[in-house]
């Protein structure tokens, strides 16, 4: 570990880094207001304040009275998801920005974070909200492009890895494993918003429903690398991931993407670094956890990049300090790559428990103002 990164890390960190990203610390925002929709989630309820509030902008205060880590979603009638918020601590507050037109939602918040959830109906009603800037709607039209760009380049490189597999060649297969992932970590909060793909594709053992058949990305990377496999199961495995990748593709350009759901995005990509990542559950067996930790900060980084100009507008100050933080992030990533537009990272297990730990404040110290994007966006 280079000093100068360490350095510019710290520098960026600031006084007060908010440890713990990932359990769903107390945060406090622009949305702590009477119009705000407050949910009391416990083990048992998830409790609305409103069942009816006006479509448009919407600010949601969650509070965590129960003693699991919770998620709340808010879910269109068909379980697409609109909003999320993940890793909501045991008495912890948090505050989701949406946008969510008039129509029938659910709320479900998911004690254990396992599961349908507890869920209550709700409805937007009006015609939903103000008129967006052209700035905002050119971001998300170049969002739009970028998520489809993703998932076009990722159909190539899964079945680079899938023929390997299909073919028997474990060691080609290894060596695809990771940047057949990438375009998928760069935008997972859009392909997790369809709800059903995600749990085929990417669900780790740990994170396997009652009854769930294991089947996608991790089940083929334990077959690699702990079990030294490829069977005929394996091989099938390796074409049902190919058909499910091809669904992703084919249904992301019907995904819902708002200036908001792009911000709420970004943050669960930090999220998701400081959850699975930084902790190596990720890629436990491959340890190619670092490959996809740079990829959730590109996807992270692309939003912002396409926010910039309202954030700028609207609070200078965040966006001199997100431009900070992603460059110290992304500073402290190189020092585990040698060709720094190169994707050969140092395999995570050979990672120390003190980096670990640096790269851990790195995410929390960008992930703190990275969470006030949305609020700036809705402006």
């Amino acid at each position: 570990m280079s000093s100068s990164a360490r350095s510019a890390l710290l520098a960026a960190a600031g006084l007060a880094i908010v440890t713990a990203a990932a359990a769903g610390c107390s945060q406090k925002s622009d949305a702590d207001s009477a119009d705000a929709l407050r949910v009391a989630a416990s083990d048992s309820a998830c409790e609305v304040s409103k069942t009816e509030f006006p479509a448009g902008k919407v600010s949601i205060e969650v509070e965590n009275k129960g003693s699991k880590v919770t998620e709340l979603y808010v879910l269109f009638p068909d379980d697409r998801i609109v909003a999320e918020r993940e890793n909501i601590g045991p008495g912890t507050k948090a505050t989701i920005t949406a946008e969510i037109k008039a129509g029938d939602y659910e709320f479900a918040c998911k004690p254990g974070m396992k599961g349908d959830g507890v869920r209550t109906k709700v409805k937007a009603t009006g015609k939903g909200g103000e008129k967006r800037s052209p700035e905002l709607d050119a971001a998300v039209v170049a969002y739009r492009s970028y998520v489809l760009a993703q998932a076009e380049q990722s159909l190539p490189a899964v079945k680079t890895f899938t023929d390997a597999v299909r073919a028997g060649d474990g060691e080609a297969a290894k060596q695809a494993f990771a940047s057949s992932r990438r375009g998928w970590e760069r935008t997972e909060p859009v392909a997790e918003s369809f709800g059903d793909i995600d749990p085929k594709t990417d669900v780790r053992e740990a994170g396997l429903e009652p009854g769930q058949n294991w089947t996608g990305w991790h089940r083929l990377e334990k077959a690699l690398w702990a079990d030294n496999k490829i069977g005929d199961e394996e091989k099938a495995l390796a074409s049902q991931l190919d058909t499910d990748i091809a669904e992703w593709h084919k249904r992301v350009g019907t995904a819902e993407i708002t200036p908001t759901s792009m911000a709420n995005g970004a943050k669960e990509l930090l999220d998701e670094i400081a959850r699975n990542k930084v902790t190596g559950e990720e890629d436990r067996y491959s340890h190619t956890d670092l490959a996809d930790f740079k990829a959730n900060v590109e996807g992270a980084e692309k939003v912002y990049e396409l926010l910039k100009p309202v954030t700028v507008k609207n609070d200078p100050e965040l966006a001199k300090t997100l431009d900070s933080r992603f460059a110290a992030l992304n500073t402290l990533l190189d020092t585990y790559r040698a060709d720094k537009n190169g994707y050969d990272f140092t395999a995570y297990d050979k990672v120390a428990e003190p980096q670990r730990k640096e790269l851990s404040d790195g995410v929390n110290a960008l992930a703190e103002p990275l969470s006030k994007l949305a609020s700036v966006a809705a402006k």
